[in-house]
């Protein structure tokens, strides 16, 4: 059974004022429930309509309730199973780049869906590091947690003004721009081992501010009329360059 005060506190934590006061928040599904489960994260409850769940991690603060009140609990167009709450990871400053990382810079990426997505090739990928300008999306923001499918367990993001990252760092940065040279037409050693990505807002690109520490500006070239890609279309392209020999040939 969940209680009313449960389920209004679960609701307030689909807000980032209760999420940055509580230092909590929300996962949703089988999948993401299992991650979360077995990720070194901190669980502090989880709600289940299934008692396979109390068996299979008999450890776990696991309660069972019916599916009329992980209906009211859930964000969800349509509830799925199992809810949690976790605690935040405790990122704090960045680490500084450093010879041999491979980091991932977004400035400005404020789509939920764009954000969780980048999380998820990063962790395909096998980036270091993702560090966000403040003004991005908050990545504990349910649909963000829900588009990484996971990948939030295994990806250190890390939040911090990008023109302080980026000033005296010893890695190239690399800026997708309009402007940029294609991909494919400057030598690079495939797989690229160290760098920085910037990927610009979704709309505006990488601010002016930015723009001084780019150090190879890239675009992808395009062979048909679609008017753009995404951002995180572009993060894809960008790191399957990058990181997959092929891509070179």
């Amino acid at each position: 059974m969940i209680s009313k005060n449960e389920l209004k506190y679960i609701q307030s934590l689909y807000h980032k004022k209760a999420r940055d006061k509580e230092k909590l928040f929300i996962v949703e599904g089988p999948k993401m429930v299992q991650e979360l489960l077995e990720s070194p994260f901190t669980v502090q409850k989880v709600w289940t309509t299934q008692q396979k769940w109390l068996k299979t991690f008999p450890k776990a603060p696991i309660e069972l309730i019916d599916e009329q009140h992980l209906a009211k609990a859930s964000h969800l167009s349509t509830a799925n199973e199992i809810l949690a709450i976790a605690q935040m990871a405790e990122h704090k400053n960045p680490p500084r780049p450093a010879v041999g990382s491979f980091i991932l810079a977004l400035d400005g990426i404020r789509d939920p869906g764009n954000m969780g997505t980048i999380i998820r090739m990063a962790d395909w990928f096998g980036v270091d590091r993702i560090v966000a300008s403040p003004d991005s999306a908050d990545i504990y923001n349910p649909k963000v947690v829900q588009s990484t499918m996971g990948s939030i367990f295994r990806t250190s993001v890390y939040y911090a003004p990008l023109e302080a990252y980026l000033a005296n760092n010893p890695l190239t940065v690399y800026g997708a721009l309009l402007s940029g040279e294609p991909l494919g037409s400057f030598p690079i050693s495939v797989p690229v081992k160290e760098g920085i990505i910037v990927i610009g807002n979704e709309s505006k690109g990488i601010r002016q501010e930015i723009l001084p520490f780019v150090t190879q500006a890239v675009k992808i070239p395009a062979f048909g009329k679609a008017e753009s890609l995404n951002a995180a279309m572009a993060t894809a392209v960008l790191l399957g360059h990058f990181k997959i020999p092929s891509f070179q040939k």
